[in-house]
């Protein structure tokens, strides 16, 4: 695991979003120099690539906390709970194949939710912390406008839906542009 400057930077963000959050949201954070930029494994660790460094601290912040936000509303298991439903039994071509279209449109669907639900999780950490919900955005933009992936939403309706959470949380008279 990576343990320079950009880790230290890491991990102190992790550790100041870890002091707003209540006890119950239990997450262990693993720093690496390959992969992923940030993802939820096991519904407990976040893994966050040490580039997050490189982000502002509210873009850094608003990661983290989208991370923590999968950690908090047990995402890990309701997937695995859709993944339960269409195969009950033995993972084997007989059984998974009949299903795959309708399981892979269903966890399409919930993965969708669930980083919906993700993204606002965090835009409410970002203003218990202080935060401009401006963080969020810086967070989007600095990634790039990304299209729909079966786990993704693309950027476009991800940033509608935080506007549509911040009016909706009485937020709207902070500039998103």
């Amino acid at each position: 695991a990576p343990e320079g400057p950009k880790a230290h930077a890491i991990r102190r963000s992790f550790e100041q979003l870890q002091r707003a959050l209540p006890d119950e949201v239990s997450a262990e954070l693993r720093v690496v120099s390959a992969g992923t930029v940030a993802e939820t494994l096991h519904g407990r660790i976040v893994v966050a690539h040490e580039s997050l460094a490189d982000l502002p601290e509210g873009a850094r912040l608003f990661v983290l906390a989208h991370e923590l936000g999968h950690v908090a509303s047990h995402h890990w298991q309701q997937m695995g709970a859709v993944y339960r439903h269409w195969i009950p039994g033995e993972v084997k071509p007989e059984t998974t194949d009949p299903v795959a279209g309708a399981l892979g449109r269903e966890a399409s669907a919930t993965s969708h939710r669930q980083e919906y639900e993700a993204d606002a999780y965090a835009l409410q950490v970002l203003r218990r912390l202080g935060r401009s919900p401006q963080d969020a955005f810086t967070a989007f933009m600095q990634q790039g406008m990304l299209q729909d992936t079966a786990t993704h939403p693309g950027t476009r309706k991800r940033v509608a839906s935080l506007r549509a959470a911040m009016a909706g949380a009485g937020a709207s008279g902070h500039d998103a542009e």
